[in-house]
């Protein structure tokens, strides 16, 4: 009588197979990966430049295409006193970029503030969302100079009117985008918490905006692109100093350098500060994109 103590040989078909698969995988790091995307970009902007470059020598017409070195040399003319001369209309270019970059922090901090208190009411009061939703698209279709004009006639050529034009502009992105996250919060989560005794408010403050903090990041990070994006029409009446103003005033001019640079300081300072709110969305929602 033998009794069979043997196991199927299973054991090596499977080892062979996690090291086949082991094998397959990527070899690269979150190290190297990083300094391939960085290669990546700096390959790029090498491109861009060369292209730039190419484009100012075929054109030779400065106040069409001006070439880097023109927009350079606007950079250390505008950037220090020269001669007597104090920058670009006697400020220089880090205070005209302060000046539109406050315009701009206010503006979007009232916009993202009034678009989180009107989304959250159009995500959980049915009737006003009916009633609001149309006129919140209404006024995200609309181009920051089309209601800039009347602005300016109810509120003068100061500052009230640039901040009322930047808040207007960047209520919208944060509105829509918090009334559909509100709509969209998990039901399960919702009935739960009415179940334990939660009334609206608290289910608002607890459950539903916890869930749908990813998408109103996403509305403000909207909010300030628009924000960056109005500035020029928001300085372009009594806007120096500030850089939409300088920029204005250089194209009046045909300073097409000036205007380039101007463009440049507001496209890097953008790129700045949404680099800044991704830090602040990573630490403040860490779940975020995790399943």
């Amino acid at each position: 009588m033998t009794t069979s103590l043997s196991t199927p040989p299973a054991a090596p078909a499977a080892e062979s197979a996690s090291a086949g698969s082991v094998a397959t995988r990527p070899v690269l790091g979150p190290r190297a990966g990083r300094h391939r995307r960085m290669a990546l970009r700096l390959l790029a902007l090498a491109v861009l430049y060369g292209l730039w470059e190419l484009a100012a020598r075929t054109t030779q017409n400065p106040t069409f295409i001006p070439s880097p070195a023109a927009v350079w040399h606007q950079l250390i003319v505008t950037s220090t006193v020269h001669d007597g001369i104090r920058g670009y209309s006697g400020h220089l270019l880090i205070e005209h970029l302060g000046i539109s970059l406050r315009r701009i922090l206010i503006g979007s901090a009232i916009g993202v503030a009034g678009g989180l208190v009107l989304g959250l009411i159009m995500g959980t009061v049915g009737w006003i969302r009916v009633v609001t939703e149309p006129v919140v698209t209404f006024v995200r279709a609309l181009p920051p100079l089309a209601y800039f004009s009347l602005f300016i006639i109810w509120f003068g050529i100061d500052e009230t009117p640039k901040l009322w034009l930047l808040s207007i502009a960047a209520l919208p992105p944060v509105a829509v985008a918090t009334a559909a996250a509100v709509q969209n919060a998990p039901t399960g989560l919702v009935e739960a918490a009415r179940a334990l005794g939660a009334g609206r408010w608290q289910v608002v403050r607890d459950v539903v905006l916890p869930n749908a903090l990813p998408e109103i990041f996403t509305g403000v990070r909207l909010a300030v692109g628009v924000a960056y994006s109005s500035v020029v029409a928001a300085e372009t009446i009594n806007g120096v100093p500030g850089i939409g103003g300088m920029v204005r005033d250089a194209q009046r001019y045909s300073q097409t350098d000036v205007v380039v640079l101007g463009l440049f300081a507001i496209g890097l300072s953008g790129l700045l500060i949404d680099a800044l709110l991704r830090i602040t969305e990573d630490r403040l929602i860490p779940w975020r994109g995790r399943a």
